[in-house]
């Protein structure tokens, strides 16, 4: 049987190196990538049988990366590796298209279960997940009214959200995404609106309390 070709995207290079050695046992390793909009494109590039990546990553969220990648490489499989447990996160990375799902604190474990169940055309979920979902399901929490879940925005506001949080200028948010500075604008207002904040300060706490980014 032809070993899979698999890219990697973690920004964090002990993580990706550790994931790596472990990898390399069951595929070839075709790349590695630290970004959101850099796996977007390497994907495009090498066109691999599975992809591996976070949700937290820089300049583009592994969410809304995932969201292009079925659309771009339709016939990648995307297994999320990420320290997010809660099902919010795990909803909306089987919508946006994931095939497998793992915390990381059991990937060494379960990574060789879940690249041959994705190759095999079945889903897989890390047991712990699994649990905390029909825990949710049962006694589901209550989320604040004032608070809402980041992916109650929709995926252009979420990555202005995400490059105002990482720091990056109205003029650098419009290059970035190949927007003007108006629509820049219009964004972060409407995103203010929507969430009920008011300052670039709140943006950024909201932002990291949701895991979009990391300081």
């Amino acid at each position: 049987m032809t070993r899979p070709r698999i890219l990697m995207a973690d920004d964090h290079s002990l993580v990706l190196a550790g994931l790596r050695k472990l990898v390399e046992e069951l595929g070839d390793v075709v790349g590695t990538v630290e970004d959101g909009r850099a796996l977007v494109n390497e994907a495009q590039r090498l066109r691999p049988d599975i992809i591996l990546l976070d949700i937290s990553m820089p300049l583009l969220n592994g969410l809304d990366a995932a969201r292009q990648l079925t659309k771009l490489v339709p016939e990648s499989k995307l297994i999320f590796v990420t320290m997010h447990a809660t099902p919010t996160y795990v909803t909306e990375a089987f919508k946006v298209g994931a095939t497998g799902y793992l915390i990381k604190q059991s990937a060494a474990d379960e990574l060789r279960q879940a690249i041959q169940a994705v190759l095999r055309g079945q889903h897989y979920m890390t047991p712990s997940v699994t649990k905390s979902m029909m825990g949710e399901t049962l006694h589901p929490t209550e989320r604040p009214v004032s608070k809402r879940p980041m992916t109650a925005l929709p995926p252009r506001q979420r990555e202005v959200l995400q490059l105002i949080a990482e720091g990056k200028s109205t003029k650098s948010i419009a290059f970035i995404l190949r927007i003007s500075v108006k629509t820049v604008e219009y964004h972060r207002t409407k995103i203010m609106e929507e969430l009920n904040l008011h300052s670039t300060a709140e943006l950024t706490r909201y932002a990291v309390s949701e895991g979009l980014v990391t300081l």
